[in-house]
């Protein structure tokens, strides 16, 4: 097996910090997967699967076994008239599997584009963004359960979805792998989801009236630009905390006492926008050495160089305790601490 050992994690997160794995490999088939758990000599260590790395941050060197998933494919399992599965393999980039499905004339992913990340990594988060998230395409995944070594087939209810929420995030955190996933599509005629409001504001300045699924994709990677910092560039994580959700009167009481508060109806209350809540509290383009809050979205702290990951979580949480001062709203960090 392709095993090395002390090897730097800065180029495999998004954050870029600078930690090491004891141990490292990278993955590409089901088989070596299983080697992998069969070795011996490496029975009892800590593992950590990784996917892009785009929503973690290492607080110091991982002392175990760093799996990088580089598994590669994409595959139409089953098709229909007006509907197709695609099954991806875990380790496929997101946004280029968006971009080539867009490309397919296929809908339903065009609302998740430039979401940085692996397909694997997906179900874990319940990505989402624009009014849409993965469990309105998702079909089902493979998982490879470490104790017995067998492949598991889960289906929407077994992945008990929520906001940026699954069971693999909980209960089956350390118990699977995800190896792949299927995902529904639409053929022909899309059912676009606009309801967003950045998204339909952006439609519109772009001149799209009509827009199908190349202009849903366009429009979204417009906004994502301008907002959100490339981590090629500055390195990030994307939303640094969840936008938290409140009760109808937790809601009212806040709106009104601050009446420019942002928020968006949801299933158990009403949605606050996090970065209205961060932006409020005076942290927006905040910087203590090269820990920081980016200056045109306080949703996302930022790495300006060589910031380590203990300085971006200190800042993180001194966000949170803030927050909660001014508002008695907890925020919960999005981004995986480790």
């Amino acid at each position: 097996m392709g095993i090395l050992e002390h090897v730097s994690l800065k180029k495999y997160n998004t954050f870029g910090i600078d930690a090491s794995a004891r141990f490292f490999m990278e993955v590409r088939s089901l088989e070596e997967l299983r080697r992998v758990f069969m070795e011996k000599a490496l029975a009892g260590k800590r593992h950590l699967v990784l996917g892009g790395g785009s929503n973690v941050l290492f607080t110091g060197d991982f002392d175990g076994l760093v799996l990088r998933m580089c598994n590669k494919g994409k595959q139409v399992v089953e098709r229909k008239t007006d509907s197709l599965v695609l099954k991806v393999e875990a380790g496929e980039d997101w946004d280029a599997l968006v971009a080539w499905c867009v490309d397919q004339g296929w809908g339903g992913l065009e609302n998740l584009s430039l979401i940085p990340g692996q397909a694997g990594t997906s179900p874990m988060q319940n990505i989402g963004a624009y009014g849409v998230e993965l469990k309105d395409v998702f079909h089902s995944l493979e998982a490879f359960e470490k104790k017995t070594g067998q492949v598991r087939v889960f289906g929407p209810a077994d992945c008990r979805f929520g906001y940026r929420d699954s069971y693999f995030k909980r209960e089956g955190r350390d118990l699977f792998v995800i190896t792949s996933v299927c995902l529904k599509l639409s053929i022909g005629l899309h059912r676009v989801n606009t309801s967003y409001g950045a998204l339909s504001h952006e439609l519109k300045a772009l001149g799209f009236e009509n827009p199908g699924i190349q202009e849903i994709r366009k429009a979204v990677m417009a906004i994502r630009q301008k907002k959100l910092p490339d981590p090629a560039i500055l390195g990030n994580a994307g939303s640094f905390f969840k936008n938290p959700v409140v009760s109808l009167e937790t809601f009212r009481r806040l709106q009104k006492a601050h009446p420019g508060l942002v928020a968006f109806p949801d299933q158990a209350g009403m949605k606050l926008a996090a970065g209205w809540l961060i932006e409020q509290a005076g942290w927006k383009g905040y910087r203590k050495g090269d820990a920081g809050v980016h200056e045109h979205q306080a949703l996302v702290l930022v790495n300006h160089g060589n910031a380590t990951g203990e300085e971006i979580a200190a800042l993180g949480m001194a966000v949170k305790a803030s927050v909660f001062e001014q508002f008695a709203v907890e925020l919960e960090p999005e981004v995986n601490i480790i």
